[in-house]
């Protein structure tokens, strides 16, 4: 596990994994040119959002995370450090897995069969935290064949390009559109994650840039892409446009695809198929790890990195102002081996009726996996449980097109979640 701990997410704690443990795993600016210079914050600002999550409860009232138990089984093996799994949304069945050196395969639900759907190796930095990181198709992927990758290049850049495929089963390299390229001033904190959401927009995760605690302040300047969650509009301009309804187009100096901030490495969030929140996992320093949790369509969020790590003062190390930032709904330390969050998703599907509201995230050093109650969280009240405890390095969690789940290991396994 120390390629995981020591090397993917750049932490300065970290343990030796358990039993037979495996390795695991842990990008983007205005088009034609690179974002605001990562090496000289400007823009801070004046002003910051202070909104806490709620929302209508979507969880059954008979939910109760002390009925969620969970096992896993083995859906798909030998794979060559595999960091996300998905679908397509085009009712196909078909999973598509993202191996970290720049190579998706495609794979039928039962994870018997499999073949190559894209290899953008080449173009790819494949060691460290660095690599192909995400991938996301568009919600009108059955017609259009349009999808978006994320990843960094040879020269350490932060890139989301499209391409588009020939058919569910093979994409080619040719097709490639570059949507958002920013110059990353070390190699590690890449982010990564790609998402639509309900609105139709693509959400992009991007860490602050790297090295150890934020040297630039990016997570809290408005002019840097870094240290965000950024929203954009893929159907319209070239080859995006910033949507008019996000937080900051109206703030001079500030970029205006920005739809939250203060993050440190938000490698994983995903959206909620029920209530639409967003739960995030934000990869903390040396002593605190975060799930954070806003209302659907309620950006502009100063999520603290790094004046705070979790709930707790940062830079400075004490009496910092919390003022305008919103506290993580959950959090926890390094102690046991814990390195690194790994955000995951609320079950929705429909084979388990006990998992249903349960957001589960895992630990990539340590292997555990907690659920936290999703309906309370959106109400702003953290309940959470620790509910496995293995010898995994988990990288990533994944979502079938009816909602079933995936937990993936960086050593080359992916496997099903099930209820116990």
């Amino acid at each position: 596990m120390a390629f995981a701990c020591a090397v993917l997410f750049l932490l300065a704690s970290c343990s030796s994994k358990k039993g037979d443990a495996n390795a695991s795993p842990s990008p983007s600016a205005s088009p034609g040119s690179p974002s605001a210079s990562p090496g000289s914050p400007s823009v801070t600002p004046s002003v910051t959002p202070s909104v806490t999550p709620s929302a209508t409860p979507v969880t059954s009232a008979s939910f109760s995370l002390s009925n969620v138990n969970i096992r896993l089984s083995t859906f798909k093996s030998g794979l060559s450090r595999p960091v996300f799994i998905t679908h397509a949304g085009d009712g196909s069945g078909l999973l598509y897995i993202v191996e970290q050196g720049g190579v998706i395969l495609v794979v039928d639900s039962s994870g018997r069969s499999r073949s190559t759907f894209l290899s953008i190796s080449g173009l790819v930095s494949g060691g460290n935290e660095q690599g192909l990181l995400g991938l996301a198709f568009h919600p009108d992927f059955a017609h259009n064949r349009r999808f978006f990758v994320d990843y960094t290049d040879r020269s350490g850049h932060d890139v989301v390009a499209e391409y588009r495929a020939a058919s569910t089963l093979r994409a080619s390299a040719s097709s490639r559109r570059l949507i958002l390229q920013v110059n990353d001033p070390y190699p590690n904190h890449n982010g990564g994650m790609l998402a639509f959401g309900r609105d139709g927009y693509l959400y992009i995760a991007m860490g602050d840039g790297g090295s150890q605690g934020d040297p630039h302040n990016n997570g809290q300047s408005l002019s840097t892409l870094l240290g965000k969650i950024l929203r954009i509009d893929v159907n319209h301009g070239s080859p995006y446009s910033s949507p008019s309804t996000n937080p900051f187009v109206h703030r001079s100096g500030a970029r205006h695809e920005i739809w939250d901030y203060g993050f440190r490495n938000p490698w994983r969030f995903s959206f909620d198929r029920s209530s639409h929140g967003l739960f995030i996992g934000d990869v903390g320093q040396n002593t605190y790890e975060e799930v954070d949790v806003e209302h659907a369509s309620s950006g502009g969020h100063n999520y603290g990195w790094r004046v705070m790590e979790g709930r707790h003062c940062y830079n400075p190390q004490s009496g910092c102002n919390r003022s305008g930032k919103v506290l993580p709904i959950a959090e926890y330390t390094h102690a046991g081996g814990n390195c690194a969050i790994v955000g995951g998703y609320v079950y929705r599907g429909g084979k388990y009726r006990t998992l249903n509201g349960a957001y589960f995230y895992s630990d990539n050093c340590s292997g555990r996996i907690w659920g936290l109650d999703a309906g309370a969280a959106l109400r702003g009240t953290s309940r959470t449980r620790q509910l496995l405890d293995t010898s995994l390095s988990v990288s990533s969690f994944g979502e079938d097109q009816a909602g079933e789940m995936f937990v993936v290991d960086l050593g080359g396994r992916i496997y099903r979640l099930k209820a116990a």
